[in-house]
C-alpha cells in the first residue's frame, strides 16, 4: 500500500472509529492525544497506558493496512522529522514541486490549479456538512453572552475573521491573542453564560487546548471547528462542527475554514435579526395598551 502522512492516517481512524471495537477505540484515542511522542514510545509502553495486551496494538495497526506496530509508528517518525526544520520544510515542498513538473509553468497556471483543489474541496465541505450541528452552533452563539475566539498559527487567520464578523453583531466579542504570552489571563473571566470558538487543526495548538480546558473548567460552552472527531479538543466540544481542508502542492488551504466561519456568522445574523423583527411592535399597535 501506499503510506499515508499522519494527516491521512488520521482521517483513516476517523472515519472508522465508530465501528471499532472498544480495545481499538481506547488504542485510537491514545494514538489521537499521542501523536507526537508515538514515534518513540515502546509498543509495551503504549499497551500499559491502553490497559490492553500489545497484541491489541499490534491489530490496531494492522487494521489500518499496515504490517505492524512499527511500520505504523515510522509515520509519526517521518513526520517529526520533517516538522523539526518548519522553514527548510517550505523550501522543500517548493523543490518538490519543480522537480514533479516536467518543464516550469507560469504562475497563473500555478494559481488555477490551487483554485481547482480549493474548490473541489468546497464541493467536499458542501456534501459533508452537518445541518444538525450546524443549527446547534448558530443557537449556541445566539444564547451566548460573551463569545471569545481562539486560533493559533495556521487558524489565526480564520479566528481574526470570525471575530472581526462578530463585532458586526451585538455580541460582546473576545479575540485572545495570547500577548504576553497572557492566553490564560485573557480567558479566565469566562464563565457559563460565554461561548469559546476555538478552531485548530492537526498538529493543534497546545495554546488552544489550554484555554478549552479552562472554558470547560469554568464550565462555559464551546464550539470547536477542527479537523477530526479525534481531535483533542472534541472532547470538551459541546459543539462540533469538523472541516477538511484540500491541499496542492503539500500546502493546505484556509478555504474549506474560512468559508465555513463566514457561513456562520450570516446564519448567526440572520437569526439575530429575525428576532429582532419578531419582537418589535406592529406599527399603530401599542404593546402596553390595556
Amino acid at each position: 500500500m501506499n503510506t499515508p502522512t499522519v494527516d491521512e492516517l488520521m482521517l483513516q481512524i476517523a472515519a472508522q472509529y465508530g465501528s471499532l471495537s472498544r480495545q481499538l477505540k481506547i488504542i485510537a484515542t491514545y494514538v489521537e492525544q499521542h501523536k507526537t511522542s508515538l514515534m518513540v514510545e515502546r509498543i509495551s509502553d503504549i499497551a500499559e497506558q491502553c490497559e490492553v495486551q500489545p497484541s491489541a496494538i499490534v491489530r490496531f495497526a494492522k487494521h489500518f493496512g499496515f504490517s505492524g506496530f512499527s511500520e505504523m509508528q515510522a509515520v509519526f517518525r517521518d513526520a517529526f522529522t520533517a516538522q523539526t526544520t518548519p522553514s527548510r520544510n517550505y523550501q522543500q515542498r517548493i523543490r518538490s514541486l519543480i522537480e514533479s513538473k516536467p518543464t516550469p509553468v507560469t504562475s497563473g497556471a500555478l494559481a488555477r490549479e490551487f483554485i481547482q483543489v480549493s474548490r473541489a474541496g468546497l464541493d467536499e465541505l458542501l456534501g459533508g456538512l452537518d445541518d444538525a450541528q450546524f443549527e446547534a452552533a448558530v443557537k449556541l452563539l445566539l444564547k451566548a453572552e460573551n463569545i471569545y475566539v481562539i486560533g493559533v498559527r495556521r487558524s489565526f487567520p480564520i479566528a481574526n475573521h470570525i471575530a472581526y464578523a462578530l463585532q458586526h453583531t451585538n455580541k460582546r466579542v473576545h479575540l485572545l491573542t495570547g500577548a504576553g504570552g497572557m492566553f490564560r489571563e485573557e480567558v479566565r473571566s469566562i464563565d457559563k453564560n460565554d461561548v469559546l470558538i476555538a478552531i485548530s487543526f492537526t498538529p493543534y495548538g497546545k495554546e488552544t487546548q489550554a484555554c478549552v480546558r479552562l472554558a470547560h473548567h469554568r464550565q462555559a460552552r464551546t464550539l470547536i471547528i477542527t479537523d477530526s472527531q479525534l481531535s483533542p479538543l472534541a472532547r470538551h466540544a459541546s459543539v462540533l462542527l469538523t472541516v477538511k481542508e484540500s491541499s496542492a502542492f503539500a500546502f493546505r488551504s484556509l478555504t474549506n475554514a474560512m468559508c465555513l466561519c463566514q457561513a456562520l456568522f450570516i446564519a448567526l445574523a440572520y437569526r439575530m435579526e429575525l428576532d429582532v423583527t419578531e419582537t418589535e411592535p406592529i406599527d399603530g399597535y401599542d404593546d402596553g395598551a390595556d
